[in-house]
C-alpha cells in the first residue's frame, strides 16, 4: 500500500530524448552565476560540466565529435545521408541521387551518441540519422526506425511538434523555459548548476552581500520518492512511462521509472535513491564492483535499516561482490546500438523475457 500511495502523488512530465531547435542566439557554456558557484563549491564546479548532463547539448562549433569526424555518411533506401564539417561549421545533407537538400548545424543534442537539429522555412526537425559511438557512425536515429519517408523532404527528418522543443531544451539546456513558454535568447548549452539549484543566482547574490538565508533546497534531504520524481522530470517518472505506454526494452532507459519497478524500492528508505548511488556533480562510474557498498548497505546481515524502511532484505547468498552485473544486467535497445544498465534490480533469470 505504500507503494501504490506514493505512486498516486508521482508528478507527470514529459521530457523527450535528443530532440531540439535552433536558437535565435547562441550563448557561451558557461555563465557568470555558475563560475562564481565556484568560489564556494570548487570541486562541483569543476567536474560537473564535463558530466554527460553538463555537456547534454552542445554548440556545433564547440562539438569534438564532429571535428573529430569531419565526414560522415549513411545510406537508408533510396536517401543518403552526409554530415560535413568545416572551420568548425557542419553540415547535414540527404540526396535522393537527383536533389540535394542541405541544412547547417547548429545544436547536438546528446554526449556520446548525439541527433542533430535542424531548421527550414521555419520549422525544425529532428535529423533522420545520429551519430553512435558503438559503430563510430551513423545510423538511424532511435526511434525512428519506423519511419518511411516518401519524399526527399520527408527523408531529411522528423518534424518536431510544437511542444517538442520546450520539452527537450528544457531538459538538455539550462535558462531556456520563463513562464512556460520557451525563450532562447537566455539558454545555455547542458545543465548546468541553476537547471537544478533552483535560486542559486538570487543566493549568489544575497551570499556577495554576506546573506546565506536564501540557499536553494538542499536535494539530499528529499525522499527516495521525491528524488525519483525530481530526476525524472528528464529521465522519465514513473507516471510518464506508464501513461505514455512504453513498454520493451526502449524504457531501460528511464531509470526512475525502472526503480521504482524493483521489489526492493521503498519511497522512504534513502539507501535506494538516485542520489544514493550517483554524484550528479561526477561522470558515471562504470566499474561493476564500484556499488557494491551500496547493494550491501540493503543486503547485508550486518546492516541493520533505517527506522524509516518498511522491510528488511535478504543477503545474496551467491556473492558479495560485483552484485549489479547479476542484479542488474545490461540491456540493449532494440537497434542494437546503445546500451543501459537496468535500473529495475531483481533476480535475473537466463532467457526470461524483458519485464515490463
Amino acid at each position: 500500500m505504500m507503494r501504490l500511495r506514493l505512486r498516486s502523488h508521482r508528478i507527470f512530465s514529459v521530457a523527450l530524448f535528443w530532440i531540439g531547435v535552433v536558437p535565435s542566439i547562441a550563448q557561451p557554456r558557461q555563465s557568470a552565476p555558475d563560475s562564481a558557484c565556484a568560489n564556494c563549491h570548487a570541486a562541483q564546479a569543476a567536474t560537473q560540466p564535463k558530466t554527460p548532463m553538463g555537456r547534454a547539448l552542445e554548440l556545433s562549433g564547440n562539438d569534438p565529435t564532429l571535428r573529430d569526424h569531419p565526414k560522415l555518411t549513411f545510406h537508408k533506401d533510396a536517401y543518403t545521408y552526409t554530415v560535413e564539417t568545416h572551420d568548425d561549421k557542419s553540415t547535414y545533407s540527404v540526396t535522393d541521387g537527383v536533389h540535394t537538400v542541405s541544412l547547417p548545424i547548429r545544436w547536438n543534442f546528446g554526449y556520446g551518441a548525439q541527433t542533430w537539429f535542424l531548421e527550414r522555412d521555419g520549422e525544425y526537425y529532428e535529423s533522420m540519422v545520429s551519430y553512435y559511438p558503438a559503430i563510430d557512425s551513423l545510423a538511424v536515429t532511435t526511434g525512428d526506425e519506423t519511419l518511411k519517408p516518401s519524399t526527399l523532404n520527408d527523408a531529411v527528418g522528423r518534424k518536431l511538434q510544437k511542444h517538442e522543443p520546450k520539452d527537450c531544451f528544457g531538459c538538455h539546456a539550462s535558462n531556456t523555459v520563463a513562464g512556460g513558454k520557451l525563450n532562447l535568447e537566455s539558454l545555455q548549452p547542458g545543465v548546468t548548476c541553476e537547471h537544478c539549484h533552483v535560486g542559486s543566482s538570487a543566493h549568489l547574490v544575497d551570499a556577495s552581500q554576506g546573506e546565506y538565508g536564501s540557499s536553494p533546497p538542499d536535494l539530499r534531504k528529499l525522499s527516495s520518492e521525491a528524488i525519483s520524481n525530481f530526476c525524472g522530470q528528464c529521465h522519465r517518472t514513473w507516471d510518464t512511462v506508464v501513461r505514455s505506454r512504453w513498454r520493451g526494452e526502449i524504457n531501460v532507459r528511464f531509470q526512475p521509472y525502472r526503480l521504482a519497478n524493483s521489489k526492493c524500492f521503498d519511497g522512504t528508505d534513502p539507501r535506494i535513491s538516485c542520489i544514493a548511488c550517483h554524484d550528479s556533480h561526477k561522470d558515471i562510474v562504470r566499474q561493476d564492483s564500484t556499488y557494491d557498498g551500496k547493494c550491501l548497505a540493503c543486503h547485508s546481515a550486518s546492516t541493520h535499516a533505517p527506522a524509516t524502511a518498511s522491510t528488511s532484505a535478504e543477503s545474496c547468498p551467491i556473492a558479495k561482490s560485483n552484485c549489479v552485473s547479476c542484479h542488474m544486467p545490461k540491456v540493449k535497445l532494440p537497434n542494437g546500438l546503445m546500451t543501459f544498465t537496468d535500473h529495475q534490480i531483481r533476480i535475473v533469470k537466463a532467457g526470461e523475457p524483458y519485464p515490463n
